[in-house]
């Protein structure tokens, strides 16, 4: 099977999404609002900088401290350990429930659910060694220089995914380094067309940001479900049978051999 082009992955969403974008956009609610109330944050930021600047240009330098300080601590808040563990969490199990989607066409499940997902006991402890995992392999990669642990982020980036479909098979003899060296192993020779993809968003990034964030209520399911669709699409090309079509379930994801 050929890989399918960025434009390809984009209509397979959409056509997926058709008649259902009311849902797409319930499932991405709780990141797109974070990403409403970032936006509101940065133009307030900007807006007060400019606003400082023409108003105080003849301060004192202790003033630009104060704030730099300021900005600062309001950064480390909303950038935590804690918090970015939680939206990955959730970011984790918006792709479980995009995948099964994009597979079986389906899009009567519950919202919710789907969002929450991973909060739950079968995957909860799993996401959370692989989530450690990876950061500290990617700090590691980065401590080389910034460009190794860059590349590295894209190779551990189907490891999720993987997790979901291997963990179906409900295999006791994969670990959790497994599912990180069979995202390395998948993505070998695709990184550079997983940084294109992410690239082609670019512009629909900038206007999102121009809307206040706004735009972010479709942008965000579009993409996600993208990214989700360029991980479904590896597996049919590399592993043809990781995953059965023809399941008679048809409710749920059948995997049958990796």
């Amino acid at each position: 099977m050929v890989m399918k082009s960025r434009r390809e992955l984009k209509d397979e969403v959409k056509e997926t999404f058709k008649g259902n974008w009311g849902q797409a956009v319930k499932l991405t609610l709780i990141p797109v609002v974070l990403k409403i109330v970032f936006s509101l944050i940065m133009v307030t930021v900007v807006a007060g900088v400019l606003f400082f600047i023409t108003q105080y240009s003849g301060g004192g330098a202790s003033d630009v401290s104060n704030l730099s300080d300021s900005g600062s601590a309001g950064g480390n808040s909303f950038s935590s350990p804690i918090a970015g563990l939680l939206m990955t969490m959730i970011l984790v199990g918006i792709n479980f429930t995009f995948l099964d989607w994009l597979r079986t066409k389906k899009a009567d499940f519950k919202v919710l659910k789907g969002a929450f997902s991973v909060f739950s006991k079968k995957h909860f402890i799993s996401v959370l060694v692989l989530y450690i995992l990876i950061n500290v392999f990617t700090v590691l990669w980065s401590l080389l220089f910034i460009i190794p642990g860059i590349i590295k982020s894209f190779s551990y980036s189907q490891t999720y995914l993987i997790y979901k479909d291997l963990s179906e098979q409900n295999t006791e003899d994969t670990n959790y380094l497994d599912y990180i060296t069979e995202s390395r192993k998948l993505m070998d020779g695709h990184k550079f067309n997983f940084f294109v993809l992410k690239l082609s968003f670019i512009g629909w990034d900038i206007l999102a940001l121009i809307t206040l964030g706004i735009g972010y209520i479709w942008l965000t399911p579009y993409k996600t479900a993208t990214y989700v669709a360029f991980y479904k699409n590896l597996v049919e090309e590399q592993k043809p049978d990781f995953y059965s079509k023809n399941n008679t379930d048809g409710d749920k994801a059948v995997v049958v051999e990796y």
